[in-house]
């Protein structure tokens, strides 16, 4: 005996993956915030991205929001550096920069630093507003984060 089942059955939503970009960005993000409280180095500020992060897990408007305010003042800031610290007074000591990751030590000059880190902010600002990113999100959803 066949039933009749179509003035029961509901649209389902299509299941919409997490885009790759996506999942590189947030990868980014969560080292960037873990390594930033293991050094106590910006506490709040990595407590906050992790939320973030778990809000754009969950698929919030409102974390599609954050995500793009948060690259876009990155972006901005990062480009605004070397205008910040360019101090004519300390000409003589802005030679090379040296850092040490783990036994890898290097010298490296300002400009290369700078760029590194604006190629970073630009390719974050892409991810962040290419359309695959904001189709990930639920548009029906309100702007609490906490649900």
């Amino acid at each position: 005996m066949e039933t009749n089942n179509t003035a029961n059955n509901t649209a389902v939503p299509a299941k919409v993956n997490m885009p790759k970009r996506l999942i590189a960005l947030l990868a980014f993000l969560v080292i960037i915030s873990v390594s930033g409280l293991l050094a106590k180095q910006g506490v709040l500020f990595c407590i906050l991205t992790l939320f973030m992060v778990l809000a754009i897990i969950g698929r919030q408007k409102a974390a599609l929001i954050m995500l793009r305010v948060y690259t876009s003042l990155q972006l901005a800031i990062v480009s605004m550096l070397p205008v910040v610290l360019y101090d004519p007074e300390n000409l003589a000591a802005s030679g090379p920069s040296s850092f040490a990751i783990g036994s890898f030590k290097a010298q490296v000059p300002d400009w290369i630093i700078f760029s590194i880190l604006i190629v970073l902010a630009i390719l974050q600002v892409w991810i962040a507003f290419t359309a695959k990113v904001g189709s990930y999100f639920n548009r029906k959803v309100d702007l609490n984060i906490m649900r």
